[in-house]
């Protein structure tokens, strides 16, 4: 798959499978809505029950959107990470951002006896959590983004990166040690991810947000190509290491931190989605990689909540479960049928 017209056939193919993929999502709920009354209100036509029609407009497509944006993006983000620092195994959370989101989120829901007057009042907010979690992967990044323009070495980034990890995970650690088992399980709940407690306000700024994202992907694709054979081939073709690691970095903190930040630190499919659509296209120029990952990932984040819905219950899988139990056997199989990693 090397011509123009391979790369269009494959990326309708995508776009049919992920239509599909967001209709199946739509379709399945903890309520029973038979799939042509789906269909009829989709198309703006009355159903015999207006409850169908509320369900449908104001909880499943918002959840459906929510999962596309979610998928997509940390997809994008394990792309630009295991491009920068040439390493297969490096996902979207490499950096500390992720630890980072879970730390202001671990601050709101288990600080309340160090924080008691401000926490009470915030967690009734809407987007309190929300905003927590933004604000600790935001001084998360700017403190790895002050440590990139001091040190030239990417691959010591990666390394300071998860030591930044490590400390915010033992930040969190502390906190659930000192809690009480109510704000211990409020926790644990949010870091199950989810994709379906997003109100409309949440949905439109997690949209911009990745977004924005997407948009310093695009402008990164010269520096992203060129890094692939090593930081003194990108110089040699006029690259700027430090202001396209600065633009890539900024890509991903906005990506892996604002998607943990709304829907909670998901795991598996910023590392797995870029090697799954290697295999697939078997390409590493950007101009294809980067829709198409966003693509991948998102019809995978759909499938993964639409088997998370347990049919006709009011129980719903962990998404992290799901994500993992049905992405890493697609990726093994892949691999050994390839009996390569493309990279």
């Amino acid at each position: 798959m090397n011509s123009p017209r391979s790369y269009r056939i494959a990326f309708v193919m995508i776009l049919i499978a992920l239509f599909f993929a967001w209709l199946l999502n739509v379709s399945s709920g903890s309520v029973s809505i038979p799939f042509f009354s789906t269909l009829a209100t989709l198309f703006g036509q009355n159903v015999e029950v207006d409850s169908w029609q509320y369900i449908i407009w104001n909880y499943r497509i918002p959840k459906a959107f929510t999962s596309i944006l979610v998928g997509g993006g940390l997809s994008l983000s394990g792309l630009l990470m295991q491009t920068l620092f040439r390493n297969p195994l490096a996902g979207p959370f490499v950096l500390g951002i992720s630890s980072g989101a879970s730390l202001g989120a671990a601050l709101l829901l288990m600080g309340t006896s160090l924080l008691t007057g401000v926490t009470s009042l915030a967690f009734f907010q809407d987007i309190s959590l929300a905003v927590a979690a933004s604000v600790g992967s935001f001084l998360v990044l700017m403190v790895v983004i002050g440590v990139a323009q001091r040190i030239k070495d990417t691959m010591a980034l990666l390394i300071i990166g998860l030591m930044f990890g490590s400390i915010t995970s033992a930040l969190v650690s502390i906190l659930a040690y000192f809690s009480n088992a109510e704000s211990l399980q409020r926790f644990i709940f949010w870091s199950f991810g989810s994709v379906g407690n997003l109100s409309t306000l949440q949905v439109y700024i997690l949209a911009g947000i990745v977004f924005l994202g997407i948009v310093l992907s695009v402008l990164s694709i010269k520096p992203l190509n060129a890094y692939l054979l090593g930081e003194n081939y990108a110089q040699s073709l006029g690259v700027s290491i430090r202001k396209s690691r600065f633009v890539i970095i900024i890509a991903t903190g906005l990506l892996a931190g604002g998607i943990t930040a709304f829907a909670g630190p998901i795991a598996f499919i910023g590392l797995a989605v870029p090697h799954l659509t290697r295999q697939i296209f078997d390409t590493m120029e950007h101009r294809v990689l980067i829709p198409a990952v966003f693509l991948y990932g998102a019809i995978l984040m759909l499938l993964c909540d639409t088997l998370a819905q347990l049919p006709n219950s009011a129980q719903v899988l962990p998404i992290n479960v799901l994500t993992s139990l049905v992405g890493a056997p697609v990726v093994i199989w892949l691999l050994v049928r390839k009996r390569k990693m493309i990279f």
